[in-house]
């Protein structure tokens, strides 16, 4: 079993990106998920998930019954170690110091070595609400985000998705190595870099000339490997059926669409239409709900989420599955 420490304040949204790499996880306290598998390479690119562990148990929230826990655990570990203490949003009101200290002279008393400074073996100790869980980590993910600000990229235009987000969705979507992820509305890129950078190919599609050519050039700048982007009309589709294995996208927020011809509503019902030709999943990420939409298109919506971004907004997530 596996302890995942969640990110962000939307516990039901971080548990079900971390699907893309342990499987169906639960949640079990504020800010903590348990797993029966983990994909450990995948679990190190997810976005709402900091750490995993490999539990060794569970208990309520006190120094007292974590040391106790501890001590009757059965220890195989190599190496040196370090005990690494959390309180999930201060809610506990447990030191994390004292958990420390106690729980790192347990280890010690048991013939473990400590090294604060590089340990082989890192024992987390997580207090969420009224429960402890207790776990030697295996997984942390990449926290390189900051440096892929949508204003720090070569070619950047206003109201680009933070790569957090962006992360997220292509996860949900199905981005993995080996697979093929398709933006239809790609703008600057920001979707198809993060779906680049977990190994999947990517493949962008824009109404306007200047957003393609800056899309290619965005991925230039952060992927290697295969990459591909094309001027396009996301109801017009330039591919066959079942090209790709996922499509995630960000529909025109509160505006009618670049492509004249089109209404908000024709355009993303079109898109829907042509995602669902071409790939089995996919997350349409929106200002409003296109529940009924999507549904219209022959999508089967698989969960919402609402994630606020501001006081003005909030973005809609629709997780779609195709019917086989």
């Amino acid at each position: 079993m596996y302890c995942l420490e969640l990110a962000g304040e939307d516990d039901a949204f971080a548990a079900y990106e971390a699907r893309a790499a342990a499987g169906e996880p639960e949640l079990a306290a504020p800010g903590v998920a348990v797993a029966r598998t983990l994909d450990r390479a995948r679990a190190r690119t997810l976005a709402y998930t900091h750490r995993a562990s490999d539990l060794v148990g569970h208990t309520d929230a006190s120094v007292e019954s974590a040391r106790l826990l501890l001590e009757a655990a059965s220890l195989s570990r190599e190496g040196t170690v370090a005990v690494r203490a959390r309180d999930v949003r201060g809610e506990s009101d447990v030191s994390t110091g004292d958990t420390e200290r106690e729980l790192g002279g347990v280890l010690v008393d048991r013939g473990y070595a400590v090294d604060l400074d590089d340990p082989d073996n890192v024992l987390r100790v997580v207090f969420a609400d009224d429960r402890c869980f207790v776990g030697w980590q295996v997984v942390e993910s990449i926290r390189d985000y900051g440096d892929r600000r949508p204003t720090d990229r070569p070619f950047f235009q206003p109201g680009s998705m933070a790569p957090l987000d962006a992360r997220a969705f292509a996860n949900i979507a199905g981005a993995q190595p080996g697979a093929t992820i398709l933006d239809p509305m790609c703008g600057t890129g920001g979707t198809l870099i993060e779906a680049g950078l977990v190994g999947a190919t990517p493949v962008g599609v824009d109404a306007q000339k200047k957003m393609a050519a800056g899309a290619r050039i965005n991925l230039d700048a952060y992927v290697d490997g295969d990459a591909h982007v094309v001027r396009g009309d996301a109801t017009a589709l330039p591919l066959r059926d079942d090209a790709v294995d996922g499509v995630v996208f960000d529909a025109p927020y509160g505006r009618q669409s670049k492509i004249a011809r089109h209404s908000l509503r024709d355009l993303v019902s079109g898109a829907l239409e042509e995602a669902y030709r071409v790939a089995p999943q996919g997350v349409l990420v929106a200002d409003r709900s296109w529940h009924e939409e999507a549904e219209n298109a022959g999508w089967t919506v698989e969960e919402t989420f609402e994630r606020r971004v501001h006081r003005s907004l909030v973005r809609h997530v629709h997780v779609l599955r195709r019917d086989e």
